[in-house]
Parts: structure tokens; sequence; C-alpha cells
């Protein structure tokens, strides 16, 4: 225990002697924040090493996360003999390692190398999705779900956690979003290597849904090798940038988060997280909103056909709707950004979707061309919420672990979203599906909506009080805290 408490303390004065050696360069280098020319190259650089990679690992999950339901239409239930809500199970199962490891892997990610963690569990959970492909039993694929869910869990808070480390405040939603698309094309481009994939029925005698899983399993084992030497490293160890651009780097984000730092996790760190309305605000918010995001991606497809389409139409069909979602989305982030407001286009994604699920709620009553034009509205709004939802509770955490504990809770008690997805869509309410879209409504209305407002109210009321020195006791009554307060700090401006 001895050695360990020494290798940690010098691994602390390791950080300290290098964040030191980086201000005096920042001080001597010509790269300057005043300069905007360098600014904008170092911006450029590092969205090209950056976000890449990692859209494309998160493209991948998603897609071997949600290729289930394409593979439900191509046969997977009668050839497994499930029966009842089975699929409602498997759906669920993943769940259940995926919201428990996600703090976890947060608090491990911060101790390892980015790039060996992040391509390690993509490989793991690569073979896990081949692996249902090879199965003989339901009792197969539910080992497999949860293995990849206990292997994926890492990585929707690990991505964030890294890119948030690359960017300041206002920079971030175009970024994140432009990441989170992954999860958007995924389930477009999903359904059409479904729709291709399943013409290799019968080859080396596996069914048409087998070959889903194991050729885009194959796919991300391929992908994790290479990430190794792709995903960039904490900005401190990053290769791609010279040593003058990671001083400019660190200048530029401790300008922008001026005093609020949490650099050391102790017990009054610890409680500052854990009791912080906003982590659990915004947790709830992204829960409302994610719900609405798996039960899209994971019945889409079933939604289609029992519109009367067959398989190959449905999967085809799903393209489009994913593909408008993915421009809307990616236009919303450039306006969040650029107008540093993040409120009022939570609402309006939760307003779009809200209308969808409304037609869908009273099918029976409209054509079935309006029922399509509904799939739309639900999967646009949607996308328009969820990446805001994530980006706007990241901007409200001053320091590296509050930001990394934060996020790691959001996203993983938030997808308990995911469990209510997986099990309101039932098979003996075909195709209206009442229950499925009515709890959707309420989760992203009460939930999603609800909570953005409470969010927004808070922040507001807390903004005036710093404004007017309501906090400013804390410069004296919690003095020893301030270099470890995180947005706790009297200076810290939350963003709206």
């Amino acid at each position: 225990m001895a050695s360990v408490d020494y290798q940690s303390q010098s691994s602390e004065q390791d950080k300290v002697h290098h964040q030191t050696k980086l201000e005096l360069a920042v001080l001597e280098t010509s790269l300057s924040p005043a300069n905007p020319v360098a600014v904008k190259k170092l911006l450029q650089k590092c969205d090209v090493h950056v976000i890449p990679p990692l859209f494309l690992i998160y493209l991948l999950a998603f897609l071997d996360r949600t290729n289930i339901g394409n593979a439900r239409i191509q046969g997977l239930e009668a050839s497994l003999h499930m029966k009842g809500n089975d699929f409602n199970i498997a759906l669920c199962i993943f769940f259940l390692p995926y919201i428990l490891l996600e703090v976890p892997s947060n608090i491990i990610i911060k101790r390892v190398a980015p790039s060996t963690w992040l391509s390690g569990i993509v490989i793991l959970w690569g073979i896990a999705t081949v692996g249902q492909g090879v199965v003989k039993s339901y009792g197969g694929l539910v080992a497999c779900r949860f293995l990849i869910g206990m292997f994926e869990a890492g990585l929707g808070p690990g991505c964030i956690y890294l890119i948030s480390m690359y960017y300041e405040r206002y920079q971030l939603q175009w970024r994140l979003t432009l990441f989170s698309t992954g999860s958007v094309i995924a389930g477009g481009i999903g359904g059409l290597l479904a729709y291709a994939l399943s013409h290799m029925a019968d080859l080396g005698g596996y069914e048409g849904w087998r070959w889903i899983f194991i050729i885009e399993g194959l796919a991300t084992v391929v992908v994790g090798v290479i990430s190794k030497f792709w995903i960039v490293e904490w900005p401190e160890t990053a290769k791609f940038l010279s040593d003058e651009e990671r001083a400019l780097l660190t200048k530029l984000l401790s300008d922008d988060s001026g005093q609020a730092q949490m650099n050391k996790l102790d017990k009054r760190a610890a409680r500052r997280i854990f009791f912080d309305w906003k982590i659990y605000c915004g947790t709830l918010m992204y829960m409302g909103v994610i719900t609405t995001g798996y039960s899209t991606s994971f019945f889409i497809p079933t939604i289609l056909k029992q519109m009367g389409y067959t398989a190959a139409m449905s999967q085809i069909l799903t393209v489009p709707i994913f593909a408008c979602a993915t421009v809307v989305a990616v236009g919303v982030a450039f306006a969040t950004d650029r107008l540093r407001h993040r409120f009022l286009f939570v609402i309006l994604g939760v307003f779009v979707s809200a209308v969808g699920y409304a037609i869908m709620l009273n099918m029976k009553s409209v054509h079935v061309g309006v029922r399509y034009l509904a799939c739309y509205l639900i999967v646009t709004g949607c996308y328009i919420a969820q990446p805001v939802t994530l980006v706007w509770l990241s901007n409200q955490m001053g320091g590296h672990y509050k930001r990394s504990m934060a996020v790691a809770i959001q996203i993983g008690l938030g997808n308990c979203g995911g469990i209510v997805a997986s099990n309101v869509f039932l098979s003996n309410q075909a195709p209206t599906y009442k229950t499925g879209f009515a709890t959707c409504i309420s989760f992203l209305i009460v939930l999603g909506g609800g909570s953005a407002i409470a969010m927004f109210l808070g922040l507001k009321a807390e903004n005036r009080k710093r404004d007017h020195g309501g906090r400013n006791y804390r410069f004296t009554e919690e003095a020893a805290d301030l270099d470890n307060m995180g947005d706790d700090h009297p200076d810290f401006k939350f963003t709206l």
C-alpha cells in the first residue's frame, strides 16, 4: 500500500512539474492566445486528430449495439425459437453492465493511455458481436449481449471526456455533435448493411441475420486494432502537438475555465461531485431524451415493417430518416455554439419529437405516409436534443475530475432510459405500440423537457447570485479549497 501511495504521489508531482513547464513554455512561445491565426491552426489540427477515430468507433459501437433490431426482421427470433418478450429481454440485458461500469471506466481512463483503453474495449465487444452470429440458442444470444454491454460501457463517457479535454466550452458542442452523429449515421447505414448482408443467407450454412453480426463484428475488431495507433492521448502527452502548440492549448483551456479547477480527488472534491444537483438534473434530462434514441434504433425497422413494408424495404426506408436527423443535428450544433446557448435547443428537440409521437399515438387516423413522416420527426427531434444535453452538463463542470465523473454519471444512469425503451414496445401490441409511444413521449416531455426547464432556471438563479457576490464568502470561509473547488468557485459562470 505504501508503494502504491508513493507511486501516486510521484505521478502527481510529475504532472505538476509538467504543467509548470507548459506554463513557462506559453510565456516563451510565439504562439499566443491573442493570435487568431495560431489559435485557428491549432483548433483545426485538433479537429483532424481527435474527432475522426472517436467518431468511427462510436459509429461501430452503436451499429453493434442496435443491429439486433435489423437482425430481428431477418428471422432472428424464429431461428433461435424466441417467443413472447424474449427479444425485449435480450435488449434489456445489455444495459445492466453498461450502466454499472460507466463510472469505474472513467476512473480507469484517467490513469491509463486513452488509446490503450479505448482500442482494447473496441476489440473485445467486436469479438462478442461476432459471437452473436454463431450462437445456437437464445441463452447464447443473451450472454453475448451482456458482454457487449460490459465492454461498450467505457466508450461513450471516455470519448466525451477525452474530447472535452481539447476544446473550450463554446467550441465543444460542434465537436461532440460530430462525434455523436456516429450513432445517427449508424442507424442509417445499419439498414443498408443489413439489407446487403441478408443476401449472404445460406453462405457457409449461416442464415442472413447471422452474417449481419459476423461481418459487422469483424469490422469492429479490425478498426479496434488500428485505433490503438490512431486515437490521441491526453493533451499533455499527445504526439501530434508540438511543445509550443501544447503550451498554447493549455493556456486557452486555462483561460476558459478560469479558477474552476478540480485536479485532486479527495473527500471534499467527492462531496462536491456527488451532491451537485446539476449532475442529477442533467442525468434525468438525458434519460428522457435517450429513451427515444434507443426506441428508434431498436424498433424503427419493426415499426416500418408493421406499416406493411417488406423486410428489405423496411431496412432501406430507415436510411433517409437517419440521414435527415444527421444534417439537422450538425446544423443545430453549429447554431448552439455560435449563439452560446443550450436550453432552447433542447426544448426544440423535445417539441419536434413530441409532435411525431402524437401522430403515432393516433396512427389509425392517419395515412401510412404521415406515419412515416412521424418517424422523421421523432428521430430528428431526438438528435437535436440528445447531443446538447451532454454538452450542456459538461459545460457546467469545472475541473478534470468533476467533468470526468459527471459525464460518466450522466451517461451511466441516463442509460436507464435504454432499459425502459427495451421493454415498452410489446409484440402483442403491434402495430400500434400504445405503451411504447405513450411511455416515450412521457419520458421526453416530463424528464427531458421538465429537467431542461429546471436546469435553466437553476443556472440562471445561480449566475445572478454570483453576479451580486452571493458566493464570495467562499473566498474566505473555504479558502483552502479554492484551487480544487471546480465550478463551485465564485468566479465560475454557468452556460445557459
